[in-house]
């Protein structure tokens, strides 16, 4: 069924530009034209989920609703093992200030909450996405990715985005924020959710 995505529209439901960029970058080597929520005026809707995989259904159901067009979102987050898997579905709301998201903020939070426990090094985490594939019918389909990796202090690199200096994944000396995104990409929760969703539109 996904492969009937290839020469049509399909919407990335999203309002965050570094996720857009990541998105249409892995999404680069299929003819699939890529609109985004943006441009179709939509709303966020309020996800009201505990988990990742009805957070994302909650955005790509009320985009595909509204427009009639295919639509993918994803649900990602950190999910740091000391802090019992926080701050997860919430990675997002750790971050929300009065004037917008102050990711800085949110990963100097994540650093005084696992102080404030002592947690011993290495401080494990990962970082996870679902994404959900939504069709105007109110079918889905549903892929996931993980990385594993350490939170390291202080942040470093000015790249990716959200938590991404803070995440050191699993064989490498350097976070996410300093790797290359084309590096990136190659490896991260996302790009393995994705390629699970590009094998299904070759199959």
């Amino acid at each position: 069924m996904i492969g009937m995505l290839l020469n049509k529209d399909l919407l990335i439901a999203t309002h965050n530009a570094g996720k857009l960029e990541e998105i249409c970058s892995l999404l680069d080597d299929f003819p699939i034209n890529i609109i985004s929520a943006k441009d179709c005026g939509l709303l966020e809707p309020i996800e009201t989920e505990d988990t990742f995989i009805g957070n994302a259904r909650i955005k790509a159901h009320a985009a595909a609703k509204k427009t009639g067009i295919p639509s993918l979102a994803d649900d990602s987050g950190l999910e740091v093992y000391a802090l019992g898997g926080a701050p997860g579905v919430y990675t997002a709301d750790w971050a929300e200030t009065r004037t917008g998201r102050d990711f800085n903020m949110a990963m100097g939070k994540v650093n005084d909450a696992l102080k404030k426990i002592n947690a011993p090094f290495p401080r494990r985490a990962r970082f996870c996405c679902t994404l959900v594939l939504a069709w105007p019918d109110g079918s889905d389909e549903v892929f996931f990715g993980s990385v594993d990796g350490e939170i390291v202090w202080p942040m470093r690199g000015q790249l990716g985005h959200g938590y991404d200096p803070i995440f050191q994944p699993n064989g490498y000396s350097t976070t996410f924020g300093e790797l290359d995104p084309s590096e990136k990409n190659k490896i991260s929760h996302r790009s393995l959710a994705f390629n699970k969703l590009v094998e299904s539109i070759r199959a």
